[in-house]
Formats: structure tokens, C-alpha cells, sequence
């Protein structure tokens, strides 16, 4: 196991021995036999954990035991809790989904502060199998089957070499210590279906089932790497943008077979669904003049061209200013302003508060609503994004949007409030004070 480790390591290139790791473990079997292997294969890491508070106890023994693992290993260990119940209420979304936010949250958060190289989750073939399950169940083109990514940023994925049967031998045979999970057994979940009830049968029909799984999936990321290459292609030759407007050539699009499948990939980074393409075919052969709206875009059938822009924003300017006396704010929002000394300050990854550098900043700061144009350098990026695209990304709805607030220092935005802070203005290790703000 430690062989095909490190070979695997070294031949994918995923981090070297002279790289700072962090470690994702949660304190299962996956993310122990993690640990256990980078010990071993002595690479320069530190771990860190999260205490979602889903298990009452459980999750608090779950949180002793890791850090008495870091120990033994001698690395530091970064934990953090969180009332992951409360905030996925707030936010309208699932326990598992509010999960996932804040854990990769706060790896990028600790990998940036404490300059880390690489944040290596545990992920190994049968998650890969699982996932590839749940996007198939849900709906999904060729990118949602192309299977759990080796690298993505800062997340490297050391364990895509091995199955969950492997790990469990090398767990077993080196006797290493580990927590279970009771809810990874509920098939509630449907991860959990997917594993323990769909997988067994699929093994059961084809013994070679995990095998050809693993290639089907490599075949179809190639595939995928081909599709999106032609895509591109025809998109640059029938689709120019000018400033934050696009138009699309609709004698060329129309040469385009199968003509559904090339405008949905065209539109979809603005939006639009399969079904919103279907329908744009259907009304480009009635004239000009019919538009369309996603949440965040709107399109228009021209004469010659397929016109995508920006919703239309009618809303009045406003602004807010925030002094650097000043402790509360009333309106638009109810924000607090604390200022703290770094050394006796503990960052949080919730949503709700924004860490900044107080020097990085100027006073007084503004709060005002987005625009057009506006981009900032989203936490743990070097180069600067555009809003409306992060609002894409994000799935910001419409609503989402125009309730939107930014806080700006001068020119620039420092945070997009309630969600994510300006890598410019982060904590480093150099900051004296934080100037910490709070949406209430």
C-alpha cells in the first residue's frame, strides 16, 4: 500500500516531499489510512478537522481522537466547530450541503493563512463510483460523469489509486485506529443507496465491476476533454463578446449538428437550461424580437444575432458609509464592527463574519449594491473574477442578486457580504489587527 502510494504521488505529480500538506480527517477509516500514509512516506503535513455538531457526542469523541492522532503523528492540528444545522436552515439548504460549504471553507482558509501547498481530502475509487451514480440519478451532461477530479486548486485527491476494500486491509493488517461513523450505515442518504444497496448488485452481476468502472470513467473524462476542446472551438468561430455583451452568429449556429446540443453548451454558462435551448430554436424561426431571461441573464433573437447580456438594473444608487469609530450599523444591514489584536483572535469560516487586515483598509468604508463590471479576488484566487460570474457559480438566484450588498474600501471590494471576502484584505501572518465585521 505505501509503495503504490508513493508511486502513485510522484507519477501524478500531486505534491512533493518539500511541499506543506494539509491533511483533511475527519477521523474515518479513509482519512486515517490518509494520515497513516503520509506519516509514513514522510511528507511535511498537519491535519485538520471539523466538529459539525451533527452527532451530539459522537462528534466532540470524533474531534478528541483526531488531535490525539496528530499528536502521535507530531503535526499540528487545525480544528474548528460549527452549528451546521443552524446555518443550513439559515441558508435553505441540506445539513450535508451546509457541511461541504464550511469544510472546504475552512481548509482553504487555514491552507491560506498558514501558507500551505496542497489540502489532500481522502477520496479513493469507490467515492469516485459513487458520485459518478448520484450525478447520473440527478441529470447531468458528460461533465457531471466524468468522475471525482485527481486536482483541483489547492485539493489534491492522493487515495483516486485505490478502493475502499484496499483501505480496509491496510487499516486492518497495520492496526490502525479509527472512528465510524453510525449515519454512513442509514440509507437515508442517498450516497448511502447508491453504496450499499445499488453497488452490491452491480458487483454481484459483473465481478470485474470496479475495474471497469474506473475505465469507463477515464474513457469518458478523454471524451470529455475532446467534446469541450470542439465546443470551444465552434464557439469561438460563431460567438464573439463585446465588453459584458455577447452575440451569437445565428446563420453559423444553425450549420451546427445537433444544433440543440451546441446552443445548450453555449448558453449554459449564462443560465439558460436544455430546455430554455429548445425553445430558443423554436423561436428563432418566427422572426426576431423574443427574449429570454435565466436568473441572471437575458437574451435577445435579432435579426442576425442572438444578443446575451445582463439583466436589465433599474434599481437607484445607493451607499452606505462605515467610519472606523463606528461599532454597529442599522441600515441597509445590521452589521457590528470590533477591531482585535491577531494574536489573541480565532478566525471563523461562517459566512456571516468578514476577517480583514485593518490595515489593508481605507476608512470610510462603503456598502453599496453590485453593478456591472464590478470583479474582486475571491479568497484563496490570484487573479480577479468577475462578479456576475461569481454569481453564476455561486447559483446566485435573482432575488439573491438584487439583495446583494458589497463592502468596498475605496475602489475596491473587500467583501461581498454574507459570502466571501477579497483574498486582498485576508489574514496573514503578518497582520497585526483584525477588523472584524458581523452581519447580525
Amino acid at each position: 500500500m505505501i509503495n503504490s502510494f508513493k508511486s502513485f504521488v510522484q507519477d501524478k505529480q500531486l505534491c512533493s516531499t518539500e511541499d506543506k500538506i494539509l491533511l483533511a480527517v475527519s477521523g474515518g477509516m479513509d482519512s486515517m489510512a490518509m494520515a497513516e500514509l503520509f506519516h509514513r512516506a514522510d511528507y511535511n503535513f498537519a491535519i485538520a478537522h471539523c466538529n459539525f455538531k451533527l452527532r451530539a457526542a459522537e462528534s466532540d469523541e470524533d474531534e478528541r481522537f483526531v488531535k490525539e492522532a496528530a499528536k502521535r503523528f507530531g503535526v499540528q492540528c487545525y480544528t474548528r466547530t460549527f452549528d451546521t444545522a443552524a446555518i443550513a436552515n439559515t441558508r435553505g439548504i441540506s445539513t450535508q450541503m451546509a457541511a461541504r460549504d464550511l469544510r472546504y471553507a475552512f481548509f482553504e482558509e487555514v491552507a491560506s493563512e498558514y501558507l500551505f501547498d496542497h489540502i489532500a481530502t481522502a477520496h479513493h475509487l469507490d467515492d469516485q463510483t459513487e458520485t459518478f451514480f448520484i450525478n447520473l440519478a440527478r441529470g447531468c451532461g458528460i461533465g457531471g460523469l466524468h468522475g471525482i477530479k485527481l486536482r483541483h486548486g489547492k485539493i489534491i485527491r492522493p487515495l483516486m489509486y485505490t478502493h475502499r476494500v484496499d483501505i480496509e486491509d491496510f487499516v486492518r493488517s497495520n492496526g490502525i485506529a479509527y472512528r465510524t461513523d453510525s449515519s454512513n450505515q442509514s440509507t437515508h442518504y442517498q450516497r448511502n443507496k447508491i453504496r450499499h444497496q445499488l453497488i452490491p448488485i452491480l458487483r454481484e452481476i459483473n465481478p470485474g465491476f470496479d475495474a471497469e468502472m474506473a475505465a469507463n470513467i477515464s474513457r469518458l473524462r478523454d471524451t470529455e476533454k475532446i467534446f469541450r476542446a470542439y465546443i470551444e472551438m465552434a464557439r469561438s468561430e460563431a460567438m464573439e463578446h463585446i465588453d459584458d455583451v455577447a452575440y451569437l452568429d445565428i446563420k453559423k449556429l444553425m450549420e451546427l449538428d445537433p444544433l440543440p446540443a451546441f446552443l445548450y453548451e453555449f448558453l449554459s454558462p449564462y443560465g439558460f437550461k436544455s430546455d430554455d435551448a429548445e425553445n430558443i430554436i423554436a423561436a428563432m424561426g418566427a422572426g426576431s424580437g423574443k427574449t429570454f431571461y435565466s436568473l441572471t441573464h437575458q437574451l435577445l433573437i435579432d435579426r442576425k444575432k442572438i444578443i446575451i447580456s445582463g439583466l436589465p438594473d433599474d434599481r437607484p444608487e445607493q451607499s452606505y458609509q462605515i467610519g472606523s469609530e463606528d461599532k454597529t450599523l442599522e441600515e441597509p444591514l445590521k452589521l457590528s464592527a470590533s477591531v482585535h489584536k491577531k494574536k489573541e483572535f480565532s478566525i471563523s469560516a461562517a459566512e456571516n463574519m468578514a476577517s480583514l487586515d485593518l490595515a489593508k483598509l481605507k476608512f470610510p468604508l462603503t456598502l453599496r449594491r453590485w453593478k456591472k463590471g464590478d470583479s474582486f479576488i475571491p479568497l484563496g484566487m490570484h487573479n480577479r473574477k468577475k462578479l456576475s460570474d461569481f454569481f453564476i457559480d455561486e447559483k446566485y438566484s435573482l432575488l439573491d442578486k438584487q439583495q446583494a450588498w458589497l463592502l468596498c474600501s475605496g475602489d475596491d471590494i473587500a467583501w461581498i457580504v454574507g459570502k466571501r471576502i477579497d483574498d486582498r484584505f485576508k489574514i496573514t501572518p503578518e497582520t497585526e489587527l483584525v477588523y472584524l465585521l458581523k452581519l447580525l
